[in-house]
């Protein structure tokens, strides 16, 4: 017989056989296999044994799902009760550690550190604060920064430039003629030639 690995198969395969021996091997004394030697009924009671067995795992399985639903359901509302009814009793016997203990609630005692256990911690805070180099605040206070060769530059500010638009009287240079005042002819002294005066403007004495 081969080996069967589906549970259900198993179950359904031993049922079959089951009807099998009932129908085939009911005549028959005994039936000799895997070095034993069985009757009919023995054959029947250790078939019916396997479906008894899957069957029974299958009712837990129902019973076990529909219990883990009721407790879920039902267990936050259980866990707040009891949390209520556990102040209660810490509220009213608080000070009866007895009577505490009979609940189950046992109150945490603070031990108190000894001499030698609060040197020892003495001890271990400073060497904590010598290894991590930890200053109180005198000691920061007193530590200040040494700068040299430090060159202070200025900042200015540049002022802008205001324009100041041309005076009307001045106007655009124009790139045409310039037209100079016109002399009319000048007076000469008695006696003296108007070309001699024009000339005695314009050429240097040669003396």
């Amino acid at each position: 017989m081969s080996t069967i690995k589906n549970k259900s198969t198993v179950v359904d395969r031993a049922k079959q056989f089951i009807a099998g021996t009932s129908k085939h091997l009911g005549n028959v004394a005994q039936v000799k296999f895997t070095g034993g030697s069985y009757t009919p009924a023995e054959i029947t009671s250790k078939l019916q044994l396997i479906v008894s067995l899957r069957e029974g795992v299958d009712a837990a399985k129902a019973t076990t799902k529909a219990r883990l639903a009721a407790e879920k359901a039902d267990m936050p509302a259980l866990h707040t009760f009891m949390g209520a009814l556990v102040t209660f009793v810490k509220a009213t016997y608080g000070d009866m550690p007895e009577v505490l203990t009979d609940f189950g609630i046992h109150p945490k005692t603070r031990a108190q550190p000894t001499v030698h256990t609060k040197a020892a911690a003495t001890a271990k805070r400073a060497a904590t604060r010598v290894a991590r180099n930890t200053m109180g605040p005198k000691k920061k206070a007193g530590i200040k920064g040494d700068v040299k060769g430090v060159n202070i530059v200025p900042v200015t500010t540049t002022q802008p430039t205001v324009s100041t638009p041309n005076s009307p009287n001045t106007g655009a240079t124009s790139t045409g003629a310039t037209a100079s005042p016109t002399t009319g002819p000048t007076a000469s002294p008695s006696g003296a030639s108007p070309t001699a005066g024009r000339t005695a403007g314009l050429t240097p004495n040669a003396t």
